[in-house]
């Protein structure tokens, strides 16, 4: 699969405007819905198209100066971070912990472990016991916040078995055997400060925030001190559009190549097939999920964390949509913000009769 590109003809969408035939009137009525009922607990909602923003609006007291706890939003964060690292030649995706960690006494040794790649922890496919879906899995997020080493409580996971009933990476599409876990981004984020020689907060606001005018952040951090890479990053609802603006212009920020476009396009092509009826697949970081609209389907690449919050990138209409809630915790909090883009703010930004091209993300002229 492949990202894809929106081509602007005659009638179709604007730069900088919302698609021809639609007015401000009509994102009204999608703000409108968000405020109660069905989506109640929707915090912000940010349309960007072409690098601009088109639509917003704050149902909280804090507006655009906010800044919005997302979560594993975060995730993506270290991806890009990770992007930057690959760029500049002092990290690569087969990278191993191995090498990067020579000095920890790793438990539960084994030659498998010590080959963990970078691409591994990115894709959610490493074969380390990790799992925060499974409450039983060893490597399941709620035991590592009970230590105080993070990343030694990933190094020292035991490998992965696959019982006769789950299919085995071999098996499976890609290559890769989905498994969620957030202990293995912390570790992410620990191979980009031992490859750069910077604590990853630092490395983020020289390489990242900087660049892309990001003036206000929060960090969470680990027992020890280490920025935490796999969640609780608070940012800007505004903040958050120019991270997933990014992608879509291939890694430049005002003609400043920021992370290299292979690495982009690698980030939003599948790695690894998701276990889940709705056909999600997985990339660098980032969800990619099927929505329908006008008849057909298109695919979202998302930045998505705990109640339903999300950063969803759109190539085919070059459009960033952030949407943040107070619905931590919420059994169907992803889906009632995934139900509030596809139904009330998708429509309005890809119409009916959309010619596309499979030729990759880039700035529309």
């Amino acid at each position: 699969m492949k990202p894809v590109l929106l081509l602007l003809g005659a009638g179709l969408c604007a730069i900088a405007a919302p698609c021809a035939g639609q007015s401000e009137q009509d994102f009204e009525a999608a703000f409108s819905a968000a405020e109660s009922g069905e989506y109640e607990g929707t915090t912000s909602i940010v349309v960007m198209q072409n690098g601009e923003i088109i639509a917003e609006r704050y149902f909280d007291d804090g507006a655009h100066e906010a800044l919005r706890n997302t979560r594993s939003v975060t995730k993506t964060v270290t991806a890009l971070l990770a992007g930057i690292a690959v760029s500049d030649g002092n990290l690569k995706p087969a990278s191993t912990i191995g090498s990067l960690f020579p000095d920890h006494a790793f438990q539960n040794p084994d030659p498998r472990k010590l080959q963990t790649t970078l691409e591994d922890l990115l894709t959610m496919s490493s074969r380390l016991e990790c799992d925060d879906s499974n409450m039983f899995s060893r490597g399941n997020e709620e035991r590592m916040y009970l230590v105080e080493d993070w990343v030694g409580f990933y190094l020292d996971l035991p490998v992965r078995g696959f019982p006769a009933w789950v299919d085995k990476p071999e098996d499976s599409p890609y290559g890769r055997a989905f498994s969620y876990c957030t202990a293995g981004v912390v570790t992410a984020g620990a191979m980009i400060e031992k490859s750069t020689g910077q604590r990853l907060e630092d490395f983020a606001q020289e390489r990242l925030f900087s660049p892309l005018g990001i003036e206000q952040f929060n960090w969470q951090f680990t027992p020890l001190q280490q920025a935490m890479a796999g969640g609780g990053l608070e940012l800007t609802s505004r903040s958050l559009a120019r991270l997933g603006n990014l992608f879509l212009d291939v890694g430049q920020v005002g003609g400043t190549q920021i992370v290299s476009q292979q690495w982009v396009r690698d980030a939003l092509r599948p790695h690894v097939e998701v276990p889940d009826s709705r056909g999600l697949e997985y990339g660098y970081l980032l969800w990619l999920q099927p929505f329908e609209v006008a008849g057909r389907s298109v695919t979202a690449r998302m930045m998505s964390g705990n109640g339903g919050n999300k950063v969803i990138i759109q190539p085919e209409t070059h459009s960033v949509t952030v949407i943040t809630t107070r619905n931590f915790g919420q059994r169907d909090a992803h889906e009632k913000s995934e139900r509030l883009y596809e139904k009330l703010l998708l429509p309005l930004l890809n119409p009916s009769g959309t010619a596309l091209q499979e030729n990759g993300p880039q700035r529309q002229k």
